[in-house]
């Protein structure tokens, strides 16, 4: 396929090669076939998740519709990214068009945003069931649930928006082999032969509002549980109310762990050695971990799993 189409003053690119898997060859067939199983699995127990939370009554509550989201949000930026990444794997084509790289960077940055907003609404439920317990079914009531999941949704479009615009309005005349399994944002800005400043101060002052405001409020949200906790006299009582934190917080800690570093970081750090790990934890491995996370520990999921999966 022509790469690119030369016109009078510029040079138009048709398609870009994502270089993630270029210099593994041999590992390939074992790689397809490890992908495909862990993608069935993020398809499968996220998808289950879904199923029980929709159909159980016991789980009509606040904590499990945002659950529902999470697991909604995880199965569509694991689908935007692994379908490539196997055909790749498995046909060695390894090129995207340019309007299908465009497509897959703004769902992927959509999902993204999507979650680091949802984590924290999920954070400030906890916070009121724990802190406020008594106004805890008058504030998290249903249409306001329902709200702060669009808001959370409309961020993630929202930004998603902003970067794609002007990601995609730089000329990209010095390379189109993208140090990557998909297309994001750092990857792309480092192939771009015009100046990147104002693409990498959005990453930064957009990264505070939708990654670094959420993650502080979580924060506040558990230095006020923790507070809460610690003034519960039995200790059954503190290991109950603990424990309903223990699976947000984990998946906070490994999707904020990746995010952060992924995105709120100078373009010029970027290189495809270092970054391969925290690409395939960040698209990959936490959307699989997430079920298992929701599930080991909560008495309420596994019944209803047992009840409509097992």
């Amino acid at each position: 396929m022509t790469e690119f189409i030369i016109t009078v003053n510029k040079t138009i690119l048709m398609e870009f090669l994502l270089l993630g898997f270029s210099d593994i060859p041999d590992l390939k067939p074992f790689l397809f076939s490890m992908l495909l199983l862990v993608y069935m699995m993020t398809l499968a127990g996220n998808g289950a998740i879904i199923m029980v939370t929709s159909l159980e009554k016991s789980l009509q509550k606040p904590m499990y519709f945002f659950l529902c989201n999470l697991s909604i949000l995880d199965i569509c930026y694991t689908s935007t990214t692994m379908p490539k990444m196997l055909q790749t794997l498995l046909t060695e084509n390894n090129s995207i068009s340019f309007n299908g790289c465009v497509t897959q960077m703004y769902l992927f940055v959509t999902f993204v945003g999507t979650e680091c907003v949802l984590l924290s609404v999920m954070s400030f439920d906890r916070f009121v069931a724990i802190c406020r317990p008594l106004q805890y079914s008058g504030i998290m009531g249903p249409k306001f649930c329902i709200n702060l999941a669009s808001i959370s949704w409309l961020c993630g479009f929202m930004n998603s928006l902003v970067h794609t615009v002007f990601t995609f309005r730089l000329n990209f005349c010095v390379s189109n082999r993208i140090n990557d399994f998909y297309c994001d944002i750092p990857p792309l800005l480092s192939l771009a032969c015009d100046d990147t400043t104002v693409n990498e101060l959005l990453l930064l002052s957009i990264g505070v509002f939708i990654g670094w405001t959420p993650f502080l409020c979580i924060i506040v949200s558990y230095i006020y549980i923790i507070i809460t906790i610690i003034k519960i006299s039995s200790a059954n009582g503190r290991k109950k109310s603990f424990s309903t934190c223990t699976s947000h917080l984990t998946v906070v800690i490994l999707y904020y762990g990746s995010a952060i570093f992924n995105y709120v970081r100078p373009v010029s750090t970027y290189s495809l050695g270092k970054d391969r790990l925290i690409s395939i934890l960040f698209s990959i491995v936490t959307p699989t971990l997430n079920p298992l996370i929701y599930t080991l520990k909560n008495k309420d999921v596994i019944k209803a799993m047992k009840k409509y999966v097992l």
